[in-house]
């Protein structure tokens, strides 16, 4: 197996030292003299919208990405882009019409909204799920890919990997969202620019190996190599039909996805929730607009690494013996890099699993300092002992997910995991939220039934099979989160109904029309991203 040589570890340590280094300046010339929660957590008002844009993909980006749709790139090609390309379009929609309502009542974490907006005994349910998700799923997963990424690349121990990368990010989360916010700039710029390289890098090696005359002929080449693996859309009885159903990549289950995890989950509505209105909606569009940029530095190189693979020149020699795997296809095309080059793609990579650990972290801290630990143990606790008791929070789950992290190894993609295990939950928090948002007469009662009976719900779909065509399949867990949202949104409708409660509900929210009102940039920049959506999804259908 190939490492890294001096030149690169020698950019690494570049990086390393420019991120900490600016980190501890922000740090410090941002400090204020009273610490409270608002300014750690938040940093209220100190964002500006590049600057909320890049922390938002920053921490949206990272090993699940590079490593795991990678991986899902080189097993079923451009269609596992569509949760990148989908999640443009969605950032719009939670641009125009979620983040108004959220500022509009000063709502500063998603359960904080659903005690505002129905009652404790929901948003303390709510948050213990968001809690187990966060650190038992998404913060495990992050620790996971980037340990078997960073142990593939260097040769350096896996525990040791992630006792690194946990030491890392802590530098960067200790600080607070300011921090965090800032140094998200050069993470994304990094990651970035690395991603860009790698996948100009793969292509060349595509161009090399397979005889085309410039880089710029490999991406033809790619397609006519493996023209399996440029559709977006798979049909019915397609080996990979399960995971992306056809359609309902475009008009079912992937919205649900995409609008609960964009526009009601802490990690990411947290960045924008301490700006106002138009700085909230421009980091937004930003972070749109990157999105859109995505698969090109992930998706394309596993493909490339599928093409190459297919020809022999990627092989279980570069793992030491090892079965190659899906999720083995980014760490494996980084070996065949240049020195100098490798040392800036795993700069890059690891950018984008530090980002995600502190964005990850922060907002774990965030839900259980205000919405757990003040509510519910201490009440009277003063400003500086919740920030102290969400550094400590950080730590705590950190270890746990570090823990846990080594048994994600029996999964061959680990991005499907990520993806259906949270979609065991995002029907009923999306629908909690929706009616939350626009129908004043939803009850706390509505909302409660609703939270108990969403995973019941999914898991009974995931193990009902499906009668089709005279056999018996498992039903696609996209559509499964589809039906599981129309069943919870006709509970919720119908137990409305039936609660004396709704004929005078005071718990609605400030909503009116004029707070959905965009600027005249803001819809150029909309009309753009959908224009672009829709030439790509004509091209590769």
């Amino acid at each position: 197996m190939n490492h890294l040589s001096t030149g690169d570890y020698i950019v690494f340590f570049i990086y390393f030292i420019v991120v900490s280094g600016y980190g501890y300046w922000v740090y410090y010339s941002k400090k204020t003299k009273n610490v409270d929660t608002k300014d750690y957590f938040l940093a209220q008002g100190s964002l500006t919208w590049w600057a909320i844009g890049a922390s938002i993909i920053a921490s949206n980006i990272s090993s699940e990405h590079f490593i795991a749709m990678s991986g899902s790139g080189f097993a079923m090609g451009l269609a596992i882009a569509s949760y990148e390309w989908m999640a443009a379009a969605t950032l719009i929609i939670v641009a125009v019409f979620f983040l108004p309502i959220y500022i509009k009542n000063k709502i500063y974490t998603m359960p904080q909204f659903l005690s505002q907006r129905y009652n404790d005994m929901v948003s303390g349910l709510m948050a213990i799920l968001w809690l187990l998700i966060y650190v038992f799923v998404n913060l495990t997963s992050i620790f996971f890919l980037g340990a078997l990424a960073i142990e593939t690349i260097t040769g350096i121990s896996f525990n040791v990997c992630v006792i690194a990368l946990a030491i890392f990010s802590a530098i960067i989360t200790l600080g607070g969202m300011k921090v965090i916010g800032y140094t998200d700039v050069i993470q994304v710029f990094v990651l970035v620019m690395g991603g860009l390289i790698t996948c100009y890098m793969a292509l060349h090696l595509v161009s090399e190996k397979l005889g085309a005359k410039t880089v710029f002929d490999a991406l033809p080449l790619l397609r006519e190599q493996a023209s399996d693996h440029f559709h977006m859309i798979f049909h019915k009885g397609d080996k990979y039909y399960n995971e992306l159903p056809g359609i309902a990549v475009l008009a079912g289950g992937l919205w649900i996805n995409n609008l609960n995890y964009w526009g009601c989950n802490q990690y990411i509505v947290q960045r924008a929730l301490g700006a106002d209105l138009k700085t909230g909606r421009s980091g937004l569009i930003f972070a749109a607009f990157l999105k859109l940029l995505i698969p090109v530095i992930v998706v394309i190189p596993g493909i490339a690494a599928y093409v190459l693979y297919q020809h022999g020149y990627f092989h279980a020699e570069m793992l030491d013996g090892k079965d190659v795997k899906p999720d083995h296809a980014y760490p494996i095309l980084m070996n065949l890099l240049p020195g100098g080059l490798k040392g800036l793609a795993f700069a890059a990579l690891t950018a984008a699993i530090v980002a995600s650990l502190a964005g990850k972290s922060n907002s774990i801290a965030t839900i259980f300092t205000l919405d757990v630990y003040k509510k519910h143990i201490d009440k009277n606790a003063s400003e500086r002992k919740l920030v102290n008791v969400g550094r400590l929070t950080v730590i705590f789950a950190s270890v746990i997910a570090m823990l846990i992290a080594p048994a994600l190894r029996t999964f061959d993609q680990v991005y499907q995991f990520i993806q259906e295990y949270v979609g065991f939950i995002s029907p009923g928090i999306f629908a909690i939220f929706l009616l939350g948002f626009f129908w004043k007469r939803t009850t706390s009662r509505a909302a409660l039934v609703t939270a108990i009976v969403t995973i019941p719900l999914s898991v009974l779909f995931k193990y009902l099979p499906q009668l089709s065509h005279g056999y018996i399949e498992p039903i696609p867990f996209l559509n499964r989160m589809s039906w599981v949202f129309l069943i919870v949104i006709l509970l919720m409708v119908a137990v409305t109904l039936t609660d004396p409660e709704s004929k005078d509900n005071k718990k609605g929210l400030e909503v009116d029309s004029s707070m959905f009102k965009v600027t005249p940039g803001f819809v150029i920049a909309s009309v753009a991203i959908c224009g672009i959506l829709t030439a790509l999804y004509t091209i590769f259908w």
